[in-house]
């Protein structure tokens, strides 16, 4: 089988590259660095042909609402109209768990339309929402850091590593097209709170974490069960004290 990932030199897209090859297909690492670029559409007929389905990874470089919508509008545009001249077979693309429920966030809004593009396209599709990273927990750790307080909030939170986006993408890929959405997810889940402050014990124990009712992410306000699953998910198996593990060796 021939894959074609958009977005394949990044975090989980070099992942995903690595796992399909392990299998025996065929993979196209699509990127400008490989000459492939999605927003302007260089490249992209050439990559396709004979291709059976496409992976679509890519992430804009703004988390701003406008260039975000102009960046997923754009390429998702482009990919799409490259699949339907090529009539590719499948069509797979990452997303966020929590999207339709967060459009009062920029980023969220883009994202969103990026997945209806995907939907209206006529084009057999999986779009395949993921919890946060077990790796974004620092982000979120860093973002409510005042002094020497993190202020978070104790909404429903079930992170999940990376290595297992990948994997998960990897199967999508090779399976039949949903043709609706799937959500993946860690194998725990808890509060935020509870999360961000295993991390900071690991990284800094100079610092506290306040946890509260406030039902925000990133200064959105939210339902407590925004971020994690609505209904049945596939589960990764790496827990998140794991996560903690492997940083605590690294150091």
């Amino acid at each position: 089988m021939k894959i074609v990932i958009i977005g394949g030199t990044g975090l989980i897209g070099s992942n995903v590259t690595k796992k399909l090859r392990q299998l025996g297909h065929t993979v196209i690492a699509g990127s400008p660095s490989t000459g492939i670029n999605a927003l302007t559409g260089d490249g992209l007929s050439d990559a396709l042909e004979n291709a059976d389905v496409v992976v679509d990874l890519s992430n804009s470089p703004s988390f701003d609402e406008d260039p975000a919508i102009q960046f997923f509008q754009t390429v998702g545009r482009n990919i799409l109209s490259a699949e339907l001249n090529v009539g590719i077979k499948h069509h797979v693309v990452l997303s966020i768990v929590g999207t339709h429920l967060m459009e009062g966030m920029g980023y969220m809004r883009a994202k969103k339309i990026q997945e209806d593009l995907v939907k209206n396209s006529g084009i057999p599709y999986t779009i395949v929402r993921s919890t946060q990273f077990q790796e974004f927990v620092p982000t979120i750790a860093a973002g409510g850091t005042q002094g020497n307080e993190v202020q978070v909030s104790k909404i429903d939170f079930q992170p999940i590593a990376a290595e297992e986006v990948a994997l998960f993408i990897a199967r999508f890929a090779i399976s039949e097209p949903a043709n609706g959405i799937v959500e993946i997810a860690g194998p725990v889940r808890g509060p935020m709170s509870e999360f961000v402050e295993q991390y900071v014990k690991a990284t800094d124990a100079g610092k506290s974490v306040i946890a509260n009712y406030n039902n925000e992410y990133f200064g959105l306000a939210v339902s407590p069960s925004t971020l994690v699953p609505e209904g049945n998910a596939y589960l990764g198996e790496t827990r998140f004290k794991d996560f903690i593990a492997s940083i605590a060796t690294k150091a």
